[in-house]
């Protein structure tokens, strides 16, 4: 089935406007119908796009509401590649942001990851994939310690991967006019064909 997402209406940033802040009760059940129209229901028709056009994005969850505000103004969702490995997609009053994401593992999965950083073959692939990913404008972040790992030499030459416990690479993509379009899916697509290399990698090493 595809050929379900038509973009965010326009309408979507107006009801998320109304939820800015700490909007009370009746404000967010005021809202809810209208949010869920224009905002919630294009992230799934989009997520629902992306799985028809690759089966490796068949795995997949929208977010729905929560208690805290955050999660009114803000409508996410991931497709999981595997444990602690996936794609986030958020979309707000700044438009929307994508990111690739290691992230939240587990104690194994770290020292995994150290091990393929600091192996001669793995390592500097990594490295060329994150240097890549920079010269294309994507934000490399996440949880990093403030030395080198013990076990490892300060001057390690790549020290400073070794340093994360997670690693994330974002794109926003702001409030661009194909969001308001079936064009969308194809911008999206893109940005989670530029993460591949990275996203494979971890799934290759960081796997326990």
């Amino acid at each position: 089935m595809g050929g379900q997402f038509t973009g965010w209406p326009e309408g979507a940033f107006d009801v998320l406007l109304q939820l800015e802040g700490e909007p009370s009760q009746s404000v967010r059940e005021r809202c809810r119908k209208e949010r869920e129209q224009l905002v919630r229901q294009p992230m799934i028709a989009l997520l629902n796009d992306l799985a028809d056009r690759d089966a490796a994005y068949e795995d997949f969850s929208v977010w729905h509401y929560r208690t805290n505000s955050w999660w009114w103004q803000h409508q996410g969702a991931v497709i999981r590649l595997a444990r602690h490995v996936e794609f986030g997609l958020r979309f707000d009053l700044d438009g929307l942001r994508i990111q690739g994401a290691w992230w939240y593992p587990v104690p194994e999965e770290i020292r995994t990851f150290r091990q393929a950083v600091a192996a001669e073959g793995s390592g500097r692939e990594l490295t060329a994939i994150v240097e890549e990913l920079r010269k294309r404008d994507y934000d490399i972040t996440g949880d990093l310690m403030k030395r080198v790992p013990r076990g490892y030499p300060a001057d390690h030459p790549r020290a400073e991967l070794l340093r994360h416990r997670s690693l994330i690479a974002v794109r926003p993509l702001g409030c661009d006019d194909r969001l308001h379009t079936p064009e969308a899916v194809d911008v999206v697509l893109d940005v989670l064909g530029d993460l591949g290399d990275m996203m494979s990698w971890l799934v290759r090493h960081v796997r326990v």
